[in-house]
């Protein structure tokens, strides 16, 4: 039995750790800028370096979107919380601990709903809480040396860590997507995952399916792109079952993922909580929420994906899942609506964006704000179709077209002469002759062999190039045929 039968006798067991960089202009303990991009070792101070006799001060701003994410993920939000020294050594880590938290999360016990292949499924967030960044390491091939840039030392994170309730890649990436939305929704990180605002670790076990007992799970660190999430899980999970199947251990560890070639390695061996040495920071006060801000930042919550959605199907009439798909990403969804305000046609503009649209962003690996067709440029091409200046069958070549270059639907339509025909007699003449070159075709529709009118159809619209109107062409084909019946 190969190895892919093998797999199907396992179950997969996952849970994310997601790391989101907040998006204050300040760093999470000191006045450093969290800009991005900036020279190294030029957004640093002895605070954020860890230096000495200095003192932290907590961004007030950190906490206030860590429980806004919370509330936004169903979280139950602590009244009282402390921050924690998580101790390691790294090189770019400079005061050899981390302050998180560890025992009294800002926030725990939430949750996000999901949809894959159509199917419901509920995922459990186990908690919610701040920590501060590390620096980055840049290593140099060339000369076989590692520099330590410490611009993004302090620069603040949530990490939302999940229950192993995902049991498949195509689960992790709909989840992701899921706090990628939310994230945008309350505006409190950028979520470019290209920067490494937003990534994950990746916690995978096997076991044979109807165990109970969880295998040795594995942690891929620090998965910046929903590609690599997918891979590093698919290669871990055939590691996994090849070792179990060929007598092999699993042992528990940290591993990285290299996305050129394809492959995962392992780094060390993964620590427990006991081995960071836990305990209370001593220089931060405890964190104390009381009921009248908590409530004050319920209020300003924006509207989040389940009211827009309910909102959709209530006003534009989507389906329930079209209206999921569209508003769990922020961005989609304000391009939707942008666009409707223009067409007046949201269901034509829904089924843009789940079908082609969405094909080739993701093929592209593109947000809907990244591609070159602008909400006025799809509203247009809707209009065009509306108002049977072209048929849906030229309007997704034209599409591709827009898609690839950024031009305006009727820029294309006009330099390619691809406005529909609509004219009566046109049509008629084209339909005669093709009924006269295909008199088999033809001769079954009239022996009561309905189909044949398909391939007629199909010959009509070759002879215009796709550019007749196809309800007229039905119309006038079907009067023709019935003349001949008759006569």
């Amino acid at each position: 039995m190969d190895i892919e039968e093998k797999i199907k006798e396992y179950e997969v067991v996952i849970g994310l750790e997601v790391h989101a960089e907040l998006s204050t202009k300040t760093k999470i303990y000191c006045s450093c800028s969290t800009e991005f991009g900036a020279d190294p070792n030029t957004h640093c101070c002895p605070i954020c370096t860890g230096m000495p006799g200095v003192l932290p001060v907590l961004n007030e701003k950190v906490p206030e979107y860590a429980i806004k994410m919370g509330m936004a993920t169903n979280c139950e939000i602590a009244r009282f919380s402390k921050q924690d020294r998580k101790n390691y050594f790294y090189p770019d880590l400079p005061k050899a601990f981390q302050t998180s938290q560890y025992d009294l999360p800002l926030c725990e016990h939430g949750y996000v709903d999901i949809i894959v292949d159509g199917v419901e499924k509920r995922i459990g967030i186990t908690r919610i809480h701040i920590e501060e960044d590390a620096g980055k390491l840049i290593h140099d091939d060339f000369t076989g040396s590692t520099l330590v840039d410490m611009n993004r030392c302090a620069v603040p994170l949530i990490e939302i860590v999940s229950e192993p309730d995902i049991r498949s890649a195509k689960e992790a990436i709909e989840y992701m997507k899921a706090l990628k939305g939310t994230l945008e929704y309350l505006e409190i990180c950028d979520c470019k995952m290209q920067e490494g605002s937003l990534r994950c670790d990746v916690n995978l076990s096997v076991r044979k399916k109807g165990e109970t007992k969880f295998g040795t799970r594995t942690e891929t660190k620090n998965l910046n792109s929903f590609r690599s999430i997918e891979r590093s899980i698919e290669f871990e999970i055939r590691r996994q079952v090849e070792e179990l199947e060929n007598g092999g251990v699993i042992y528990q560890e940290t591993r990285r993922f290299d996305d050129n070639k394809g492959i995962g390695y392992a780094m060390r061996t993964k620590e427990d909580a006991q081995d960071y040495r836990y305990f209370e920071e001593p220089d931060l006060a405890p964190i104390v929420s009381s009921e009248e801000y908590l409530e004050k930042l319920r209020a300003s919550l924006p509207e989040m994906p389940n009211a827009r959605k309910k909102r959709y199907m209530e006003e534009f009439g989507l389906s329930d899942y079209d209206s999921f798909q569209i508003t769990s990403s922020k961005k989609m969804a304000d391009y939707f609506e942008k666009t409707v305000s223009i067409c007046n046609n949201p269901k034509a503009v829904a089924n843009w964006i789940m079908s082609d649209f969405s094909k080739m962003m993701n093929e592209q690996e593109l947000e809907i704000t990244e591609t070159k067709i602008t909400e006025e440029n799809l509203a247009e091409l809707i209009g065009l179709i509306d108002t049977n200046v072209i048929s849906s069958a030229i309007a997704k070549k034209v599409f591709i077209e827009m898609f690839e270059t950024g031009k305006m639907a009727k820029e294309i339509v006009e330099e390619k002469g691809l406005v529909q025909i609509t004219d009566t007699s046109a049509i008629e003449e084209i339909v005669n002759k093709v009924v006269e070159a295909n008199s088999q075709s033809v001769n079954d529709y009239l022996a009561g062999k309905d189909k044949a009118i398909g391939f007629l159809v199909g010959q009509i619209m070759k002879e215009t190039k796709g550019k007749a109107n196809p309800k007229m062409v039905n119309e006038i084909l079907l009067k023709v045929l019935e003349a001949k019946k008759n006569s």
